[in-house]
């Protein structure tokens, strides 16, 4: 059993995203109106994780998507790459719940336990708090599904088929949804990145996980995962959106690349 340790509390409120639970979820409210139209009813889904100004247009796009799965889900696990802390495996952040301003998130403890019988899993509380992958997509899924418990999951120095068994295990029936975590190319002048997350679309788009490699993706290992576990579920990937930092905010010299998948 993990030893909980409270609330996870929120690490970038007021800085990708805004503070106040009344302008975020104006923000997060229009983000979704104004987002391409919706795609297919998704089993997953794969959304950037800047701050909102930057990417907040193309991830909106896959969480409109995950709007038609209010009434069917009531799990969320959540799974990106960790930006500051390095580890081997799979972290979990044994708290029992994660705060946004919108309110708190209860985490599926039994879940997240029950991975220790089939993935590399630990307990990294230090790993988990000043990480914004995970974070930032709490708010648009807590607009659009309203009530859900969460699985939230780093992504260490683990292999792809590990951290596939891991959402497998997760990935037991139609309450459940995939949201994993992952911006594309990072700094590379506009049509460069455009060229190079073309090429990462298309491999997403054909289930091409081993074409897949971190300069492509910065949570290529939760990306590699995911169409690893598409393919052998017969899923169909769809392009929600492809831009990136260039057309959302400028200047287009040095920018990150963003895209949305839906996966049913």
């Amino acid at each position: 059993m993990i030893a909980r340790r409270g609330i996870r509390q929120p690490a970038v409120a007021g800085v990708f995203y805004p503070a106040d639970p009344e302008a975020l979820a104006s923000e997060v409210r229009r983000l979704l109106a104004e987002a391409r139209p919706a795609g297919p009813s998704p089993a997953a889904i794969i959304a950037p994780h800047a701050g909102y100004r930057y990417s907040g247009p193309i991830a909106a796009s896959a969480f409109r998507c995950a709007a038609a799965r209010r009434d069917s889900v009531r799990r969320v696990v959540v799974l990106g790459p960790s930006h500051y802390v390095a580890f081997a495996g799979l972290a979990s952040s044994g708290a029992s719940a994660f705060a946004t301003p919108l309110g708190a998130v209860v985490v599926d403890a039994a879940a997240e336990e029950s991975l220790a019988e089939t993935a590399p899993i630990t307990v990294l509380p230090r790993a988990h708090a000043p990480e914004h992958c995970l974070e930032v997509e709490l708010p648009f899924l807590q607009q659009v599904l309203g009530a859900f418990s969460l699985v939230p999951l780093l992504c260490g120095d683990v292999g792809t088929e590990e951290t596939g068994r891991a959402l497998e295990a997760l990935w037991t029936g139609d309450d459940t949804l995939v949201v994993v975590s992952s911006d594309l190319s990072h700094y590379h002048d506009h049509a460069t990145a455009t060229r190079i997350d073309a090429s990462t679309a298309r491999a997403i788009e054909e289930l091409r996980w081993e074409a897949i490699e971190p300069d492509d993706a910065c949570g290529a290992v939760a990306v590699r995962a995911l169409l690893w576990v598409a393919r052998r579920r017969g899923l169909r990937v769809t392009t929600l959106d492809l831009r990136n930092s260039g057309d959302t905010t400028g200047p287009r010299d040095r920018v990150v690349g963003y895209g949305a998948w839906a996966l049913a």
